[in-house]
């Protein structure tokens, strides 16, 4: 694909939202989360769909409904209750790809932490949010951190939840942060404290070189502060809500079985 004029960028990409903004695919995993009516649910839910969103979106999708079956879609009371001692038994076959049992159950644990100590995982990420700041890698930095739990963990896992300081994009965090804070037909907005013209783009290698293609952004590596350079150009054609565009951009030259 050539390169657009920044001028037209913004009309082009517009009019790939307003397609897509109230088609529900049933193949984005993110459409998952309207299954849940309760607030609790919902946060609980994408973030674990976010950490396993990698790879072909029909595996990713056929993962999640085994592990949310698994736990008969109670997934809060699930989580917030889990104990690896009585519950990895509704794990048993719930790998993916080259993540394990292991690291399900360990994602779990640690939620469940986070969850008992702050009462959600909203409370959680604003102990570290501040509507001052530029953007949200403060607070993402310490969500992560939490998340990632105080002992040592392989390296399969780390994989599940990032480090923003190791230069990663972050990509499913951040994905996980668009469905929970944006609020349209696509996102589920139920997290209201955090102001959307924060939130980073999520940035893996197709957003990378489609981004790339069209002349939003020059870097090239694909790390962070790509993710932070692609979020300030769209910020100019939304300033508040500049994260909009991220479906958009998944769906330009994209095969649909793929994510």
């Amino acid at each position: 694909m050539g390169k657009i004029l920044k001028k037209d960028l913004k009309i082009f990409l517009d009019s790939i939202y307003g397609k897509y903004k109230n088609k529900h695919s049933s193949k984005d995993p993110v459409w998952t989360l309207h299954d849940f009516n309760e607030a609790k649910d919902i946060e609980v839910a994408g973030l674990i769909t976010s950490c396993y969103s990698y790879g072909q979106v029909d595996q990713i999708n056929v993962f999640i409904r085994r592990f949310l079956k698994n736990i008969d879609f109670k997934v809060h009371e699930f989580t917030s209750n889990f104990s690896q001692q009585k519950d990895k038994k509704f794990l048993k076959g719930l790998f993916y790809r080259f993540n394990s049992e292991d690291d399900l159950a360990l994602l779990l644990s640690n939620i469940s932490l986070a969850l008992n100590d702050n009462g959600s995982l909203q409370n959680l990420f604003l102990k570290n949010y501040s509507p001052k700041d530029p953007n949200i890698i403060a607070a993402l930095s310490a969500f992560a951190k939490k998340l990632n739990g105080e002992s040592n963990t392989g390296s399969s896992f780390r994989y599940l939840i990032p480090l923003p300081e190791k230069n990663s994009t972050c990509k499913r965090l951040n994905l996980y942060l668009r469905w929970m804070v944006r609020k349209d037909n696509i996102d589920t907005g139920i997290w209201t404290s955090v102001d959307k013209s924060k939130l980073l783009m999520p940035v893996d290698t197709h957003i990378y070189r489609i981004s790339r293609n069209l002349g939003l952004a020059e870097r090239k590596s694909c790390d962070m502060k790509f993710a932070i350079e692609l979020t300030e150009v769209l910020r100019s054609f939304d300033k508040n809500d500049p994260v909009k565009y991220d479906f958009a951009l998944c769906h330009i030259g994209i095969d649909k079985a793929m994510y």
